[in-house]
């Protein structure tokens, strides 16, 4: 018993008339019924009561009907599922991010995943931040990463979908608060509120290289686990925070002031990265699909809410070897 045998069984049981059932199948009916008929042998039983005028099933056949529909329904599935694995339609990626520079490119590229390609599964890895992100894809503990840096990350595919600035949170009562933009050199002695280091944040490692060029180090007193609970702190006169725009752009900021900085800061950048190389079937297509949903931010394409950050915003500029300008890392 195969599932040729099933699937001809079943047509024939559908029509009960063995021409129709060849022409459905687009057989011989000759050959259905040599079909047919071992079918009957291997099971040793007959299916079908046949007259000249007509095609009933038998009581072993009518047993056999709901089994054939099951098997047959089974083996196409089988056959789906396979053939969907192969193309990518199938599996799971891992996507690790944090922050909420990450977050709208999350929801935008996840939306589309979950329409495209529904039998992919998504699975999230929140809280990593940076280079601690870059580590768990280059040691395979993720398959994709969204996260922000100043400049792109070494043995691992990237591309930058979004970008942003670095300001800071002031207490509403600090002396620099709605003073303007505000110089590094003039909060290197502030108490600050940061992330742990152990998240392996950009904006804190930004932080430390930009004032020990100054002859400075940052003098942390709270460290919090996200931005909403630095923005709590410094709202209750704990510190200040070295932060992003789009970071701070949705919170409530009652009793904080955000402050804009005179140095010329490097911009930071949300990237999209991956392994090089061969990938995974699902990962390959959910990379085609944020192709398309989150172009670069120098491609016509892009959604100019996630590049306003940096609109007008004058930095010290270099162009890299790909032709881009980018911001130097000086101090300034």
């Amino acid at each position: 018993m195969n599932f040729r045998q099933l699937h001809a069984f079943g047509t024939v049981a559908d029509e009960l008339h063995f021409g129709r059932a060849a022409d459905r199948l687009h057989l011989a009916q000759p050959h259905l019924s040599r079909m047919i008929k071992g079918l009957e042998e291997d099971l040793g039983v007959a299916l079908f009561a046949r007259t000249t005028r007509r095609v009933e099933l038998t009581p072993a056949g009518s047993a056999l009907v709901e089994w054939a529909q099951l098997l047959v329904g089974y083996e196409r599935e089988a056959r789906q599922a396979v053939v969907a694995a192969q193309q990518g339609r199938v599996g799971r990626v891992r996507i690790g991010f944090s922050g909420p520079s990450a977050h709208r490119a999350l929801g935008t590229l996840a939306r589309a995943v979950r329409e495209r390609d529904p039998m992919i599964d998504l699975e999230y890895q929140p809280g990593r931040y940076g280079h601690a992100a870059v580590g768990d894809l280059r040691s395979r503990t993720s398959d994709v990463v969204l996260a922000r840096l100043t400049e792109a990350p070494l043995d691992v595919a990237s591309r930058v979908i979004a970008e942003d600035r670095f300001v800071f949170a002031l207490p509403e009562g600090h002396p620099l608060a709605g003073g303007g933009p505000v110089r590094l050199v003039d909060l290197r002695d502030e108490s600050f509120v940061a992330f742990p280091e152990s998240f392996g944040s950009t904006v804190r490692t930004t932080l430390v290289t930009q004032l020990r060029a100054l002859g400075g180090t940052p003098r942390y007193v709270q460290t919090a686990p996200d931005t909403l609970t630095s923005i709590a702190l410094v709202a209750a006169g704990a510190g200040v925070h070295f932060t992003t725009m789009s970071a701070v752009g949705t919170l409530p900021l009652d009793g904080v002031r955000i402050a804009e900085i005179a140095d010329p800061l490097p911009v930071v950048e949300v990237y999209l990265i991956w392994r090089s190389g061969d990938l995974e079937p699902a990962v390959a297509r959910v990379l085609a699909t944020a192709e398309e949903v989150l172009p670069s931010p120098d491609d016509p394409a892009a959604d100019p809410r996630d590049v306003a950050a940096n609109r007008g915003r004058k930095v010290d500029a270099a162009s890299d070897r790909g032709g881009r300008t980018r911001p130097s890392l000086s101090g300034g």
